[in-house]
């Protein structure tokens, strides 16, 4: 066979590649649509031999490139219908086989998770609706007093990937101002995107929400520290859809107890969730949710279409624009 179904996780395979969709791989490349772990490969190494395509999503096997070569000689292309390649992406790549990833796909829902929660925070939602339920309306109104609302509001976004990017997009239909950091950011994107270069100081010291973006790799673990949050201006909101490992948590833990007027929206953690006795339960300027932001429900499906897409243009040998190379994976997440 051409090409198989790959990963540790069954069901989230399923959900991803839909039974309609599977049927169009398999009649389309040679597949003979039974879902395979590496197990199953290295318990029949034979059977593999000949495998060209294979196509994933969350649970892609992490291979050694000797296993790769042994394996799997024949293989060209991994399709993974999923974000983030970079827990298994290298070996493939060392070894020559091409690595494509539906990355875009998934930044859609992030970034509508994250202007979501911009225009919410600038409303004053997450400080005022918990005072309004616990029945201090007078409070309650008086804190959202203190907001911007979206009007001539000032957002910082660091990293300007493709989630970034989206955003940026997304809000030029507000009256907002954007102001922007990361490394690929020049004049012209900048331009493009309708916003201003900025330095992230700059953008804790004078944005109404900071938005975290940024690639998950050494270089920003721990990047955003206690000064940075001490930092924000009054009734600021910090929202974080990157990576929690980012963050120096106690530090924000101790900003954000010192400061109740901050809110913090943490779609993401480290540990994940937090540990049982995290601060993060109990502060309440600081609002938890289960990374929910990227590809949920039916979100997956969109992943597994768009993969497919790619494979075509890729056996059509067009130009592909979610291949991923060494060179991207050192500023992607």
């Amino acid at each position: 066979m051409n090409a198989i179904f790959l990963s540790k996780y069954p069901e989230k395979l399923k959900s991803v590649y839909t039974p309609e969709l599977r049927d169009v791989i398999c009649s389309g490349c040679g597949c003979d649509g039974d879902l395979y772990t590496k197990e199953d490969i290295l318990a029949c190494p034979e059977k593999f031999r000949h495998v060209k395509w294979i196509f994933s999503t969350w649970g892609m096997p992490v291979f050694t490139e000797d296993e790769i070569r042994d394996l799997l000689p024949e293989l060209e292309a991994v399709f993974y219908g999923a974000g983030s390649v970079q827990e298994f992406a290298r070996p493939f790549l060392h070894r020559g086989v091409r690595v494509f990833s539906a990355w875009m796909a998934n930044a859609v829902p992030v970034a509508e998770y994250t202007v979501a929660q911009i225009l919410l925070a600038n409303k004053g939602f997450f400080a005022s609706s918990r005072l309004m339920s616990a029945g201090s309306v007078a409070d309650a109104r008086a804190t959202g007093k203190q907001y911007p609302g979206n009007f001539d509001a000032c957002v910082g976004i660091i990293g300007t990937g493709a989630i970034g990017r989206l955003v940026c997009k997304a809000l030029k239909q507000y009256r907002i101002r954007v102001l922007a950091c990361s490394l690929e950011l020049d004049e012209a994107l900048a331009d493009e995107l309708g916003v201003q270069i900025s330095d992230i100081e700059t953008i804790f010291r004078t944005c109404h929400v900071v938005s975290n973006h940024l690639a998950n790799n050494e270089k920003t673990k721990g990047m955003y520290k206690r000064a940075h949050f001490s930092s924000m201006r009054p009734y600021a909101t910090f929202l974080n859809t990157g990576r929690g490992a980012q963050v120096v948590e106690a530090d924000l833990i101790k900003v954000l107890e010192d400061r109740p007027d901050l809110t913090a929206v943490l779609d993401v953690t480290y540990p994940e969730p937090p540990a049982s006795d995290s601060p993060f339960y109990r502060l309440p300027n600081c609002i938890l949710t289960p990374h929910i932001a990227g590809s949920s429900g039916q979100e997956v499906r969109r992943m597994g279409e768009w993969i497919w897409e790619e494979f075509l243009r890729y056996r059509s040998k067009e130009a592909c624009p979610y291949e991923v190379t060494e060179k991207m994976l050192e500023v992607m997440a």
